[in-house]
């Protein structure tokens, strides 16, 4: 060990690459250049984080040709939200609570904004006691049957 040499190193064990070294341009260069084989796939969707991959109303409007917007909650619609959610002395947050929906909801119906569905319309209406679909809008919600 005396007459060892400074300039001189000796590896015992020399570490594995990481798998993200592996992966790296710099590597996959150099397995080109060996001559080795590099395997590479893509991902379908792999750089996105999106649940949802699109719904009905993208398909609507995909297959609309005239105009290119869809359809938004009438200002009758959202006046008659705001009357009965103000005579049943309800916030917009209570409301959104009741019928399970974000706040932003009720305030997107309210301003007329929204797209409307069927869904969180017969939720409001139940809550409101009111109709707000159909040619009888604004009467109670079970009224007289025929």
């Amino acid at each position: 060990m005396a007459q060892a040499d400074w300039d001189e190193v000796t590896y015992i064990r020399k570490k594995q690459p990481k798998s993200s070294q592996l992966r790296s341009q710099q590597a996959i260069n150099s397995a080109q250049r060996q001559g080795l084989t590099v395997e590479t796939s893509k991902k379908y969707d792999g750089g996105s984080n999106r649940q949802a991959k699109g719904d009905k109303n993208t398909a609507k409007l995909d297959r609309e040709t005239e105009e290119l917007h869809h359809d938004t909650v009438g200002l009758d619609v959202s006046k008659l939200i705001q009357l009965g959610r103000s005579e049943k002395k309800l916030t917009q947050k209570d409301l959104a609570t009741k019928i399970n929906e974000k706040t932003q909801v009720i305030t997107e119906y309210e301003n007329g904004r929204a797209i409307p569905s069927q869904q969180v319309l017969a939720k409001m209406e139940r809550v409101l006691g009111m109709k707000l679909r159909g040619k009888d809008k604004g009467q109670p919600l079970g009224g007289p049957k025929k």
